[in-house]
């Protein structure tokens, strides 16, 4: 009998873990729902083995006006969800989160990891919505509904939206690009993928922090990304002074070249879910984008 999946969403996470899945010769049944409108509160969720919770509002607006929205999708929708789930008997409930919850990435130049220690501060409402959603749900959480939280770091893959984009651009068409000694934890959407996976096989509850194995700095991840593509890049220091008076006027600068990584210790797991490397990842993403 396969397990029965169910997705909330439609973007990038949702569409890759139902292909991901889609690959086990009918093992799991998965659909995607919306929940834009009102329908999938009346909608049965019976039957289902596991939700995985997907839907929200990326960051892309700090506009304050926006705050309000950004609670009741990210947090109050997040939350019904989970209870509908728990009560029609569904036995998991997955939530994706972010590392947005420690805060933003720190300072250029400076260092920032996230260890089993390390104090969830979110620095704005975003980070504050997921926070507080997760905490609503693992309220919920007892011997009979398993809660999982998924506090990723930035998520690529082939038709990946957001800053990943950005940096390919800058591998295919500059000479030259800065050189900063930042550390970023990253995970390839495959391997989240196959996290995903082995937390629905084992039906795990809890706070879980994915990742790929190796952490890079934004530095050399440009020039992985230019070979990859058949060009070399030249890295350099001069550009680091400008960098450093450009931080004051906007937050792009420490978000690109600002450290942000997860102790390794923590994103450890049962099983292997790293199914691709660095080299393999960044190849494969640029071959079917």
């Amino acid at each position: 009998m396969s397990t029965k999946i169910l997705i909330t969403g439609h973007g990038f996470v949702a569409r890759s873990l139902a292909a991901w899945l889609s690959r086990f010769d009918g093992r799991y049944d998965c659909r995607l729902i919306s929940l834009r409108n009102t329908e999938w509160r009346s909608a049965p969720w019976q039957g289902y083995d596991t939700v995985v919770h997907t839907a929200g509002i990326a960051h892309v607006s700090l506009d304050p006006a926006m705050e309000g929205e950004y609670m009741r999708v990210n947090r109050d929708l997040a939350v019904e969800a989970a209870r509908k789930a728990r009560d029609e008997g569904v036995k998991q409930f997955i939530f994706m989160s972010s590392v947005i919850v420690y805060g933003d990435s720190a300072p250029l130049g400076k260092d920032k990891q996230i260890t089993a220690q390390t104090v969830p501060a979110p620095s704005n409402f975003y980070g504050r919505s997921k926070l507080e959603a997760e905490a609503g749900i693992r309220a919920l959480a007892s011997p009979d509904f398993a809660a999982a939280v998924v506090r990723s770091p930035m998520i690529y893959g082939p038709g990946c939206k957001g800053n990943f984009p950005l940096l390919v651009k800058c591998a295919r068409t500059l000479p030259v690009f800065p050189l900063a000694d930042n550390v970023r934890s990253m995970i390839f959407i495959d391997n989240l993928c196959e996290f995903l996976r082995l937390l629905i096989e084992n039906r795990d509850s809890g706070i879980f922090w994915p990742q790929n194995a190796e952490p890079v700095s934004t530095s050399r991840l440009v020039v992985r990304l230019a070979q990859a593509q058949g060009r070399n890049i030249r890295l350099t220091r001069v550009f680091n002074p400008a960098l450093r008076v450009m931080r004051r006027f906007t937050p792009l600068i420490d978000k690109a070249f600002g450290s942000l990584h997860i102790d390794r210790r923590l994103s450890e797991y049962r099983q292997d879910y790293r199914v691709a490397g660095l080299e393999q990842s960044l190849r494969e993403t640029l071959e079917r984008r």
